[in-house]
């Protein structure tokens, strides 16, 4: 197993790494809309979906992987009604449509309106 850490990407907020590489694949922990230089998250929908997707790509691209390499992905929702807007964005980033898991969720840490993770190759 490798851990995975990036500047590009926020830093941990807890006792977890950005990611892992094993076997093949890379589990990235789920990506906050926090921006890595300094520290700020957008206030909407839209602004937020795009900076926690620029930040699994960061995690995944410093693995040596990438959006087209997704293979999975749970997405977090602080209110459902946002799920439009978050599919917008969501699908300019990954293209391929890999498998994805998105609900909404009673709260996401910070505040935010979502979250995601992914699962890559390498």
């Amino acid at each position: 197993m490798k851990v995975i850490n990036t500047e590009k990407a926020p830093g941990a907020i807890g006792p977890y790494s950005q990611a892992y590489e094993t076997n093949g694949l890379v589990f990235t922990s789920g990506q906050l809309p926090v921006n890595p230089s300094d520290g700020s998250m957008p206030t909407s929908i839209d602004a937020q979906a795009e900076q926690s997707c620029k930040n699994v790509i960061a995690i995944l691209e410093a693995a040596g992987s990438g959006a087209d390499k997704v293979v999975k992905t749970t997405c977090y929702l602080a209110n459902i009604s946002d799920f439009a807007a978050f599919n917008a964005v969501y699908a300019k980033y990954f293209v391929s449509k890999p498998a994805r898991s998105c609900f909404a969720v009673k709260d996401l840490p910070k505040g935010a309106l979502c979250e995601i993770e992914a699962i890559a190759e390498v």
